[in-house]
């Protein structure tokens, strides 16, 4: 479901949708769509619920997910009218980040973003409010289920903002060190699935998880590489961006976008291959604008030339229609998984910098990616 003022189509948002809950695990079977300008307390009109009803039991579903963010209260009463469980886009994309989650600091910025989405929803998990009598694991006499679980998902959420609260100040430290070192830092962004880790490989030689799904990559991992002259670049790769993010996930993983913060230059990564190209770098510009890094250099990075239509040709520069061009953020055709122009891409990116700082500082070499 969506709305008539999102800018993206019914088909292509329904599309990214079954991709994450393809990614997620789920077998979709059957779409629904209405179009509404006022949401009620089912979202949707009732004659739709019972269209939906029907389509559950007739295709045996068991979840139903729909594609903008649901109230608390709306998704309780969708659940009791349809008698199964319900979810929206925010609790499918944590989903995903849940399962892909691998370092600590990683897992507790999707714990944090859980419990934050599941506070308000806790009433809807209950259908009784039984009284409890005092004793061993109750605050008191006469507290319910839901505000014993309402008070340990609140001390839990304290729990783990004082373990991030760690962790940002071991990242502050190692930021400060970064800084020290005078090794200016490169920033690989772009909306998921663009290839961003799979250029970081490339460009790396690293072996970070490249998959052909969404959000294979939710842990920031920074190497160091070489430039064509011979100084040093750290080159780090980060979560994808995705549009209709909530703010609540993006307020979570403060921690991981502090890296984007400390870049010297971002590489904005786009699948120049997708139907919707335009539209998911808007999405990448207005999240980095909201992030406060609008004057940030970048360079943008159109991957996946090898893929496309009219073929590679000689093209090396230059942005196909619809993709932003211009003298403050010059663009790159690559492909990631051929090789193709990475070494101007490295010209580019020191082209850049040396723009910025002036001329960079070459050591010897230490091992890296490219340029050795």
């Amino acid at each position: 479901m969506n709305r008539r003022d999102h800018p993206w189509s019914l088909e292509d948002t329904l599309a990214e949708l079954e991709y994450l809950a393809n990614t997620a695990g789920a077998v979709v079977v059957g779409r629904v769509t209405q179009r509404a300008n006022r949401l009620g307390s089912t979202y949707v009109g009732s004659g739709k619920v019972d269209e939906i009803r029907e389509m559950m039991e007739d295709l045996e579903a068991d979840v139903v997910i729909f594609d903008d963010e649901l109230t608390p209260a709306q998704q309780r009463n969708l659940e009791n009218a349809l008698g199964r469980k319900v979810i929206d886009r925010t609790a499918l994309i944590l989903d995903v980040f849940g399962q892909h989650a691998s370092t600590h600091e990683g897992k507790l910025q999707v714990e944090l973003a859980q419990h934050e989405y599941l506070l308000p929803r806790l009433a809807g998990q209950w259908s009784h409010l039984e009284r409890l009598g005092g004793g061993i694991g109750t605050r008191g006499p006469g507290e319910t289920q839901i505000e014993t679980d309402r008070r340990l998902v609140r001390n839990r959420l304290q729990k783990i903002k004082s373990e991030l609260a760690a962790v940002r100040r071991r990242r502050t430290l190692h930021m400060e060190r970064r800084k020290r070192s005078s090794i200016p830092m490169a920033t690989l962004v772009g909306y998921t699935n663009a290839g961003k880790s799979t250029l970081f490989n490339a460009l790396s030689n690293a072996k970070v998880t490249a998959a052909d799904q969404l959000f294979s990559t939710l842990d920031p991992v920074t190497r160091r590489i070489r430039l064509p002259s011979g100084a040093p670049l750290l080159l780090s790769d980060t979560v994808g961006f995705i549009q209709k993010l909530s703010p609540k996930v993006v307020a979570a993983f403060r921690a991981t976008l502090e890296e984007l913060n400390e870049a010297d230059i971002l590489l904005h990564v786009i699948d120049v291959t997708h139907p919707k190209a335009p539209e998911q770098t808007k999405v990448v510009e207005k999240t980095l604008d909201d992030l406060g890094l609008a004057d940030r250099p970048r360079i943008l990075i159109m991957n996946k030339m090898d893929l496309m239509a009219d073929g590679p040709a000689d093209r090396s520069s230059g942005a196909p229609d619809g993709l932003p061009a211009h003298e403050a953020q010059p663009g790159i055709l690559v492909s990631a998984t051929k090789g193709w122009n990475l070494d101007d891409l490295l010209i580019e990116i020191e082209k850049t910098l040396v723009a910025i700082d002036g001329p960079l500082t070459v050591v010897s070499p230490s091992g890296g990616g490219r340029g050795r």
